[in-house]
C-alpha cells in the first residue's frame, strides 16, 4: 500500500513533463556551487520578514492595475501591500499542477495570515510593508539578471532581514 503524497514533487513532475513533451535533454535546474544565502545574525524573533512569491496573485477588482505585468517583459515583478487580506487576493497563475493542488485556498500558497499570526505570537519581529510577486518566466538568465536584483532592491528598501519564498 502506498502512502499518500504529503507534498508536490515539482522537480520530478517537471522532469517528467519535459520528457513527455519530447525534449531531448531534461530541464536544467539552477545550480550554485556557493549558495547565495547569508546566515541570520540575530534571532528570528528580532527579524523583519519579507515575502516573495511566484503565485501571480492580484487584488480582486484591481486586476487591470497589473495587466501590464503580463504584457511588459521589463516589469515581471510587482509588489502588493502586506496587509492585504488573503480573502481579497486570488491567483491568476495558469501553469500549476491541477492534480496535486488548488488555488482556492490563498493561505495554502501565500502565508500572509500565518505570518501575521507569527508576529502576534512574537515569533518574528514584524513584516515588510509589501510583498513581491514575480511572474514565472522560466528563464534562469532573466531570473538572475532582472527579477532577483529588483526583488533584492525592494527587500533592502523595506529593511527585510529574512525572506520567505513561496510558489504554486
Amino acid at each position: 500500500m502506498s502512502r499518500p503524497m504529503s507534498h508536490v514533487r515539482y522537480i520530478d513532475k517537471t522532469r517528467e513533463y519535459y520528457q513527455g513533451e519530447g525534449y531531448a535533454s531534461p530541464y536544467r535546474w539552477a545550480h550554485f556551487d556557493d549558495v547565495p544565502f547569508t546566515p541570520l545574525t540575530r534571532p528570528l524573533a528580532a527579524c523583519r520578514v519579507g515575502l516573495v512569491t511566484t503565485s501571480e496573485v492580484v487584488v480582486r477588482g484591481r486586476e487591470a492595475e497589473l495587466d501590464h505585468v503580463e504584457n511588459d517583459p521589463t516589469r515581471p515583478v510587482y509588489s502588493l501591500p502586506m496587509d492585504t487580506p488573503a480573502k481579497a487576493l486570488y491567483s491568476r497563475k495558469a501553469s500549476y499542477d491541477r492534480y496535486a493542488t488548488t488555488l482556492d485556498d490563498v493561505d495554502a500558497y501565500l502565508p500572509l495570515t500565518h505570518l501575521r499570526r507569527l508576529v502576534a505570537d512574537g515569533r518574528i519581529a514584524g513584516l515588510a510593508p509589501r510583498f513581491q510577486v514575480v511572474h514565472s518566466q522560466y528563464s534562469q538568465r532573466r531570473t538572475l539578471t532582472v527579477d532577483a536584483p529588483r526583488v533584492l532592491a525592494e527587500l533592502h528598501e523595506d529593511r527585510v532581514d529574512v525572506a520567505v519564498l513561496t510558489a504554486v
